[in-house]
This record gives C-alpha cells, structure tokens and sequence, in this order.
C-alpha cells in the first residue's frame, strides 16, 4: 500500500457510518514497538498485543451491525477491515475517548436508525463534547468504532500491564470500493508481517 493510500484523509461530506467496508491503521503514540514482534514473518504478540487483539475481537459483540472482516496487530500498529452493516438495529453500548485513548463515560446508544453523520474533523479531534451529546439515534460511524477499540484497549492495557500506553491520536483510513480492492487489501494484511521491514510503520 503506498504512502498516499494508506495516510488519507476523512473524506468531505461523507457519511461515516454507511454501510460498506473500511480498512483502518491505527498506530502507537510516537510508533513505539509494544505489541510484541516479528519473528521469521510471523507476528509473535505480547500481552499488550493479545489484549488488542481481544478488544478489537469484542467489536462484534459491542456494535452488532459491525463485523471485522480481517485484522492484524503488528508490533506498533493495527490493520484492520471494518463492514458495517445498516440492516441490523439492536442496541448496544460504546465508551467514548479521547484522542490518546483515555476512556470517558460509557453511554446508552439507541437503536440504529440511518441518521446521515457528518464525520468531519470530529472523528478523529477533540470534539468529544459534541460527539456525546450527538450520539442518541444514531448509527455508529467509523470513527465511534475505532475509537471504542482504542478506549477498551487503552484502559486494559494502562491497568495491567503498561501504565504510560498511548494511542497516536487520529487514524488513517481507506473506503473500499469494490470486490477488488477488498481482496487486494485483505492479501496485504495477511502478509503484512512478512514485509514488516517495508512497512511505512516500520520501526526497529
């Protein structure tokens, strides 16, 4: 994936929590190796990077209209594919955080409906007063989505094992478009921890 793919933007006007597949990379504050590492191009996860990998399993389970459909923790980043799918409406709860991954209150989200969100600038900054008080009938946007993985994530982690973790504040994400690009991005994770010295993530 090269450089221009993997760092966009949010995309202007765009609906974050349509239905479709997305694939995010989220990183470490400052890249910081605290996962585990590659070992002969297999990812060999510590007990940070298994509770990441538990967390971002658990998605499933807190947002039922979201599935991860691939996924993969490398020793300072995650990859992964997020669909969501707008046909279901149970309800469900999310913690909101900050951007370094510090979980806020938890809240009741109501049952989804298909509410457009302007994702805007507060997917990703320092807008969680606004997010908050947003949040009734509304479908989950991507944005929610990660930031439930980094709060869940960073308060375990920050508990019981690493006092000081942090999420890199923002993320980087991509739309996919079609069958194709889904099936491009799906072999890159795989093989992501075989080309780690590659990687734009890269870091010793």
């Amino acid at each position: 994936m090269n450089e221009k793919h993997r760092r966009s933007i949010r995309i202007p006007g765009y609906d974050y929590a349509s239905a479709g597949a997305y694939f995010v990379t989220v990183c470490t504050q400052h890249r910081e190796c605290l996962f585990g590492e590659i070992r002969d191009g297999a990812m060999c996860l510590n007990a940070a990077g298994e509770t990441v990998r538990e967390d971002i399993i658990r998605l499933d389970e807190r947002f039922q209209n979201v599935t991860v459909d691939s996924c993969v923790i490398m020793p300072n980043h995650i990859h992964a594919i997020f669909i969501i799918d707008q046909s279901v409406g149970a309800q469900f709860i999310a913690p909101g955080m900050g951007d370094d991954g510090t979980a806020v209150e938890a809240q009741f989200i109501a049952p989804l409906d298909k509410t457009p969100v302007d994702e805007g600038d507060a997917s990703c900054g320092n807008h969680e007063g606004a997010i908050n008080q947003g949040a009734i009938n509304r479908a989950p946007t991507l944005g929610w989505i990660v930031r439930t993985m980094k709060a869940a994530t960073a308060r375990r982690i920050r508990m019981q094992i690493n006092p000081s973790f942090s999420w890199q504040r923002n993320y980087y994400e991509h739309v996919i478009r079609d069958e194709n690009d889904l099936n491009v991005i799906r072999e890159y994770i795989e093989n992501n921890p075989l080309k780690w010295e590659l990687d734009d993530e890269y870091k010793i």
